[in-house]
């Protein structure tokens, strides 16, 4: 199993933001945030929110057998819960899901088990 594990910048003031957009996806809309992992095959997903004085980071952790197609299942589903998880993570951080990224995805240097 492979992990993720990345600091997304919460742009200045959207920390509530940040908040209720976690709330939905463990509300109102598990029910597709829990497809969209089955989708990617994800077994595990952490998010906290990281205040630091140089600002707000979403800490986000993840294990699946493959990182590389859970992020391309995010980008190319296009389903409407898809679309707005994309837009809500743009909207906090600036970050585009829908986009490569333009460098590598972070070294993981610990992924220590019992």
């Amino acid at each position: 199993m492979a992990v993720f594990n990345a600091a997304f910048p919460i742009l200045p003031g959207k920390e509530e933001a940040g908040r209720n957009f976690a709330a939905a996806c463990m509300g109102e809309r598990r029910r597709d945030f829990d497809a969209l992992q089955n989708t990617s095959s994800v077994t595990r997903e952490t998010w906290a929110l990281q205040e630091t004085p140089m600002g707000s980071f979403m800490v986000v952790w993840f294990e699946a057998p493959d990182i590389e197609k859970a992020f391309a299942d995010l980008a190319t589903t296009g389903n409407d819960f898809t679309n707005w998880f994309i837009d809500q993570v743009r909207e906090l951080t600036g970050v585009d899901l829908s986009a490569p990224p333009e460098g590598a995805l972070p070294e993981v240097l610990v992924d220590w088990t019992a």
